[in-house]
């Protein structure tokens, strides 16, 4: 689907549940991405989502041709973009992602991935806004949002932060 770098993503599919049944029980994966589940329940979450029976389109992130991530993207539900304080009629795209290897945080790989689903999202589906949430103390996944584009726009409820990626040069 993407290649950009050394980093792939591509449709998650069945034999990638284990994978995510592996790093979603990670503590590292779950202190920030949380909460752990088993394969079982990686199959129940994720199943409709690769049978396209869900809004989500998810992901997995390769390195170097080696499963090492997640990431999902998906247009924003409109009771979310009540809660997020966005106009009803824009389209607007989130992302969720993780790298499940702890010991690939911190190389930039975080960076190559997103970078590569946000041209990928502008490019070919024509997506000029896109937000995700992350827990105000991961601190390390903040920097590299920024580093993607992101601006923190708001404080959620639940110690979360809502950043926005916006294409700028649309406006210019």
């Amino acid at each position: 689907m993407i290649h950009k770098y050394d980093v792939t993503i591509r449709i998650m599919r069945e034999s990638d549940f284990p994978y995510m049944a592996k790093w979603l029980n990670d503590d590292l994966v779950i202190e920030y991405y949380g909460p752990g589940l088993t394969l079982e329940q990686v199959i129940a979450k994720y199943g409709p989502r690769i049978s396209d029976e869900h809004y989500v389109m998810p992901c997995i992130v390769e390195y170097k041709e080696e499963s090492i991530g997640y990431i999902q993207y998906y247009k924003v539900p409109k009771e979310q973009l009540k809660i997020y304080c966005y106009p009803l009629k824009e389209t607007i795209y989130g992302i969720d992602q993780f790298i499940g290897r702890s010991d690939l945080w911190g190389k930039g790989i975080g960076t190559r991935m997103i970078s590569a689903l946000l041209e990928y999202l502008n490019s070919r589906l024509g997506i000029n806004t896109v937000v995700l949430d992350v827990k105000s103390n991961n601190l390390q996944a903040i920097k590299c949002y920024q580093k993607c584009g992101f601006r923190v726009v708001k404080e959620l409820e639940d110690s979360s932060l809502l950043m926005e990626w916006e294409l700028h040069s649309s406006r210019n």
